[in-house]
Order: structure tokens, then C-alpha cells, then sequence
């Protein structure tokens, strides 16, 4: 009908929330990272939600970060860029507020596959792999999860086999990000002792089958994959020689649990700033949402929910930067942000109604992502039981 055009309403414009100034005194050097990050999201905006809709993986996006410098997640290597704990913090809100799925790219390729090598590889696997990894010349995977074995991953079956000249790995392992894409992926698997050993595998090696799952309602712009590992042969040097024990893996794991609780403050934002935005733009019963009570007494309580989220990252990052961080720091941090950002979410998706839905405003996607990472690096259960030893020096879970 003439003269009943549907308005726009823009609600992915940064707003820079920062009711308490937690970010006020970011160095520099932090925040020409953080800057990237920012040039990175807005440049990409309209591809990635596109690419979420129809559920496709855009490898040359990836790549873009590579060449910004966004991909190290703070991991220290010959050849990476220093990266503080809280510049690798804001990259990971930066990008993950932009989309949630290059958020996880940031977690696998540089949180766990890079970190990995530069933790517990030799000299020579430094040297072939963190520069590409970081520049994203080269994809990697990290695979630890069984299709059988997700929280409690330390009851992992996969097998390495010592052979004369070498492994023979077999086993099967899903929710592989970045598995099935070509490159490298870090295996986890148990040697002839029983102890958790980690190992360089590309993927076009005789016996690895990677299928990229599909149906995903959750991170639907990177592919992961269920890996079918049938007597692969990797040389002696694909060994990680640093990781032995299941002690060393969990080093790795250990520092994206808060690089997690970083990416849930970058949806989280997202999400509050689209409702605020659009309470301002949306009018109702011929006036504004915002001068609703109701409306502004929830803008509230999310803007509440968002600085404590922020007042816990930025205490995460300050411990980590003085080395003091413990392992159930960390934790409680991951889960009382993922936790939190599911109840913003679902505030933020209610008060831009139906528009809420729609992929274009970006509401759904953030919502539907959110789910994934309050799964993945640990559940809130399993932080819980964590946190729960420390506090009563009883440990809960299964022996």
C-alpha cells in the first residue's frame, strides 16, 4: 500500500558501552588491536551475516584476520606480534560482537591450534607452523572431543601406536572447527602407556576422513567436522614432544576459558546495544519504546548485566598479565559471562519483538551463537564442579 513503507531500523552500529569506564585507560598498544578489530567487524558485517544465513564458510574472511593480526590470541612465539592479555581479550570481543563464528576461528586457530604448537612443540614445528597459522596461511584444528567424549575428555580413546618409524593413530573425534578445511590439526590421543600425547597431523594424510557437519542452528559460519582417524601414519616428528600427560593439554584449555568469557562480552554488547538502539527508533502507541517504563527498567538491568561482564574481564586480564591467574579464576569468569549473556540475549531478542528474529538484525544470530560457547571449553556444569572442588576442597565428579 502507498505510503506504508516498513522503516530500517540500524541496530549494529557500535555504541561503545562502557558505563563504568573499564576501558578508559587502555594502552595504546592494546587499543590499536582492539581498532583492527573494529575495522575488521565493520568491514565484514554484511558478508558474515550472509554467510551465517546460509550457512557457508568464507576462508578468505579468514584470512583477512590473519593480515590484520587479530588470529594469535596472545599466543608468544618467534615471529608473533606481543599480544597482552588484554589486547587479546578485546580482539576477542571486537570480533565476536561483529560474529560469533570468527570468534570461534580465533579460539581454534590461535587459542588452541597455535597455542598448542607453541607450548609443547619442538623447535622445528615452531618453525614451520606459527607464522603461517597466524597469518592464516594455514588452517588448524585442534581435536581433542569424541563423539562419546566431550566434558569428560580426559576418558578420550583415540590411539597412537609407536612404530618403528613412526604413529599409527585411530579414532574418531567431532566438533572439529577448522577439521575439515585443509591444513593441520592437532590430535589428541593416548599412546601405548595410556598417557594423552599430542600430534601434528595435515589433513590430506592417508586415513584421515574429515565431514563437516552440517544442520547447525549455532556458529553457522565455520565449518566443523567429525573426524574418522583409520591407521594414520604421522613420522616420529609429528610428535608434540612437550605434551605428555593429559596436564600439558589442559594447559592449552586453560586459556580459553577466559578468552571465552571475552568472546560471550562481545555478543553480549552486541545484543544491548541493538535493543537500546532500537527502543530509540521503534515507535509504539505513537511514541518511542525507550519512554516505556518497562522498557527502560530492562535496558537497566542489561546494562547492569553487561558491566559486571566487563568488570570481570578486565580483572581476568590484569591477573593473567601479572601471572597470578589460577585455573578457577578463569572458571568462574567463563561461567558467570556465558550464563549472563544468554539472559541479555533473550532481553534483547523480546524487545525488538518479531524484528527480533530476523537474521539481518543480527539479535537471533548473537542468541544462537552464545549457545555454542556456554557449551564449548567447559560447560557451566563442568566450571561449576570446578569452582566447587576449590571452594570445599571436594571434588564431584565421577572417578
Amino acid at each position: 500500500m502507498e505510503g506504508s513503507a516498513v522503516p530500517d531500523y540500524d541496530v549494529t552500529t557500535p555504541l561503545d558501552t562502557d558505563y563504568y569506564e573499564v576501558f578508559a585507560d587502555v594502552p595504546a598498544e592494546d587499543r590499536a588491536f582492539w581498532d583492527r578489530a573494529r575495522q575488521f567487524s565493520i568491514e565484514t558485517q554484511d558478508e558474515l551475516t550472509d554467510a551465517w544465513d546460509k550457512a557457508e564458510y568464507p576462508l578468505h574472511v579468514v584470512r583477512r584476520l590473519g593480515e590484520l593480526d587479530l588470529l594469535t590470541d596472545g599466543v608468544v612465539g618467534d615471529g608473533l606480534s606481543p599480544m597482552s592479555p588484554l589486547a587479546a581479550g578485546l580482539v576477542n570481543m571486537e570480533v565476536s560482537r561483529g560474529d560469533g563464528s570468527m570468534g570461534t576461528v580465533i579460539a581454534v586457530q590461535g587459542g588452541l591450534a597455535l597455542r598448542s604448537i607453541a607450548l609443547h612443540g619442538s623447535d622445528e614445528q615452531k618453525a614451520k607452523w606459527l607464522v603461517p597459522l597466524a597469518k592464516a596461511e594455514v588452517y588448524g584444528a585442534f581435536a581433542l572431543t569424541e563423539p562419546d567424549h566431550g566434558s569428560d575428555s580426559t576418558s578420550l580413546e583415540t590411539r597412537a601406536h609407536r612404530t618403528d618409524d613412526g604413529w599409527v593413530i585411530n579414532g574418531e573425534k567431532k566438533w572439529i572447527g577448522n577439521g575439515s578445511v585443509g591444513g593441520v590439526t592437532v590430535v589428541w590421543a593416548r599412546d601405548d602407556d595410556g598417557d594423552v600425547r599430542g600430534f601434528l597431523v595435515e589433513q590430506d594424510t592417508p586415513g584421515y576422513r574429515a565431514e563437516t557437519i552440517t544442520g547447525k542452528g549455532s556458529l553457522r559460519a565455520i565449518y566443523q567436522a567429525r573426524i574418522t582417524l583409520d591407521d594414520v601414519h604421522v613420522p616420529a616428528d609429528a610428535l608434540l614432544p612437550g605434551a605428555r600427560t593429559f596436564r600439558d593439554t589442559s594447559t592449552v584449555l586453560l586459556a580459553t576459558r577466559a578468552a571465552v568469557a571475552w568472546s560471550a562480552l562481545g555478543h553480549a554488547t552486541a545484543v544491548f546495544e541493538a535493543a537500546l538502539s532500537y527502543s530509540k527508533q521503534r515507535i509504539q502507541f505513537g511514541k518511542p519504546l525507550a519512554s516505556f517504563q518497562i522498557v527502560q527498567e530492562r535496558l537497566t538491568e542489561m546494562l547492569s548485566q553487561l558491566t559486571s561482564m566487563q568488570l570481570y574481564c578486565r580483572r581476568v586480564a590484569d591477573l593473567d598479565a601479572a601471572g597470578t591467574l589460577t585455573p578457577t579464576q578463569a572458571s568462574l569468569t567463563k561461567y558467570h559471562c556465558t550464563r549472563t549473556a544468554r539472559q541479555i540475549a533473550a532481553n534483547a531478542r523480546d524487545l525488538l519483538g518479531g524484528n527480533g528474529i530476523l537474521v539481518e538484525n543480527r539479535v537471533i544470530t548473537h542468541m544462537a551463537d552464545i549457545e555454542a560457547i556456554h557449551t564449548y571449553e567447559g560447560t557451566e556444569s563442568i566450571q561449576a564442579l570446578l569452582i566447587g572442588r576449590s571452594l570445599t576442597g571436594v571434588s564431584a565428579l565421577a572417578r
